[in-house]
């Protein structure tokens, strides 16, 4: 079942002291045994992969998927495409979380009368879900995707709330931001994933689904490797490092996980493109995407775990919460383990 599971040699769990002794080492290689078991029991789990303080500790793969094969990460785009925004800031070609989105789209992508409330909405507030504008997702999804333009449907649909209002979770907000990208910096998302995250990750960024008036999805459809998923993850938690080089500034790691929101499905609290919960007395940060795609934080644990599943319709909405007990007991299992004066004597 294990053949993938790398223990007892890693160093990340020696410098946690979970593996001090042969009877500890066999009780950690236990312990995340029954885990990596959990987790392929679950009914749509592809893989497992972990990772502590930059050491692999878990590749695990199901029912004949692999974690080195591109996967749809479904909704999970939009912690990507929250990203891609922070890389614009700091290149400059996107002013600030601040500015208002219509100055950087252009004025074709805008309805023929548009509500002037539309002025008002910021990036920001598109990365938090709080637009104020009627959602794509959900009952609405269907009709938005079949429409001719879906950053025009998007930007026309009229006001539930006030910008900067409550979080109304809508893909059609980061297909906006899609779109602001491709007209601020002059080149496809695609070509903007693959430079700004893709080249200094060292991970394969495959095109993906483009919408009618050409833009590629913002927040859906995206494809990815877990492994390369695993390395965006350790670039977050690393406060916007990876292998010694600068992929973002650590201004935007700290913006991007500053609760701004909270759902109302779930009652986690959302960023700009994260959610965050506590689990097992830890703080964690995470992606999400139908049918169990996540990628999780863990900061306290020096912890990066991600979990693909079946991206195929019917998912049952608590599936996530199954995926965050996994999360729980892997944080309970790599808990310090301290020896006491007589142990070490």
């Amino acid at each position: 079942m294990l053949s993938r599971l790398l223990l007892p040699l890693s160093p990340a769990l020696l410098s946690l002291g979970l593996l001090a002794t042969p009877a500890s080492a066999a009780g950690e290689r236990d312990r995340l045994d029954d885990i990596v078991q959990r987790a392929g029991e679950l009914p749509r789990t592809h893989t497992l992969v972990v990772a502590i303080d930059g050491d692999t500790v878990i590749d695990e793969s199901f029912r004949g998927h692999r974690t080195d094969a591109t996967a749809n990460i479904k909704s999970l785009s939009k912690t990507l495409i929250s990203a891609l925004v922070g890389a614009a800031i700091d290149r400059d070609i996107i002013r600030s979380a601040d500015q208002p989105v219509v100055e950087l789209l252009a004025p074709s992508r805008l309805p023929a009368d548009p509500d002037p409330r539309l002025d008002d909405i910021t990036v920001g507030q598109l990365l938090s879900m709080q637009s104020g504008l009627e959602r794509t997702s959900g009952q609405n999804y269907g009709s938005w995707v079949a429409s001719g333009n879906w950053t025009r449907n998007a930007l026309a649909r009229p006001f539930v709330a006030e910008p900067g209002g409550p979080m109304l979770y809508s893909t059609g907000n980061s297909h906006i931001l899609s779109a602001a990208l491709t007209d601020a910096a002059g080149r496809s998302t695609l070509a903007l994933a693959r430079d700004w995250l893709g080249e200094p990750l060292g991970i394969t960024i495959p095109p993906w689904t483009q919408s009618p008036e050409g833009v590629y999805f913002g927040g859906n459809e995206m494809g990815i490797t877990p492994l390369g998923l695993l390395r965006f993850g350790e670039m977050y938690r690393l406060q916007g490092e990876f292998n010694g080089q600068r992929v973002l500034s650590a201004e935007w790691v700290e913006q991007s996980w500053q609760p701004r929101t909270r759902s109302v499905y779930s009652g986690d609290q959302y960023g700009y493109g994260w959610f965050m919960d506590e689990l097992a007395g830890s703080r964690v940060y995470y992606g999400r995407g139908y049918g169990g795609q996540v990628l999780f934080v863990v900061p306290d644990r020096a912890m990066t775990v991600v979990m693909t599943s079946d991206p195929t319709p019917p998912s049952n909405g608590s599936y996530n919460d199954r995926l965050k007990g996994v999360v729980e007991a892997l944080i309970r299992a790599t808990e310090p383990q301290h020896t006491s004066a007589d142990d070490s004597a």
